[in-house]
C-alpha cells in the first residue's frame, strides 16, 4: 500500500503525519506563490521595468527561496518540524548546497 510505503521512506509513525505533511506542502506552495508578486512589486521589479525574463526569472528564484524558508516554518506550526527540516537538509544538499546544512 502506498501509504505503507510513504511512511517507511519519511521515517513516520502515523497516517495522519501523512495528512499534515501534504497540508503543510499544499500551504506552503500555495503560500510562496501568492506572496512572490506582491514582494517583486513592492520592490518595483515588474515585465515592463525589468525585462520579461528577468521578471521571471527573478519571481521563480523569489519562489524557490520563500519556499524553502516557509517549509520549515510551516512544518514547525504544525508540528512536523524535524521531518520538515530533515527534508530541506536533504534538498538543499541535492542542489549543491551541501556548506549551508552541515
Amino acid at each position: 500500500m502506498i501509504v505503507e510505503k510513504l511512511k517507511k521512506r519519511w521515517g513516520i509513525e502515523h497516517n495522519w503525519q501523512i495528512v499534515i505533511i501534504f497540508i503543510v506542502f499544499a500551504v506552503t506552495g500555495s503560500t510562496a506563490s501568492y506572496i512572490g508578486k506582491p514582494i517583486l512589486n513592492y520592490l518595483s521589479i515588474t515585465p515592463e521595468t525589468f525585462s520579461t525574463f528577468g521578471y521571471w526569472i527573478l519571481r521563480i528564484l523569489l519562489l524557490f527561496i520563500m519556499y524553502q524558508i516557509m517549509l520549515v516554518f510551516f512544518g514547525w506550526l504544525f508540528g512536523q518540524h524535524k521531518f520538515f527540516w530533515n527534508f530541506e537538509k536533504k534538498m538543499l544538499r541535492r542542489i549543491g548546497l551541501k556548506r549551508f546544512v552541515d
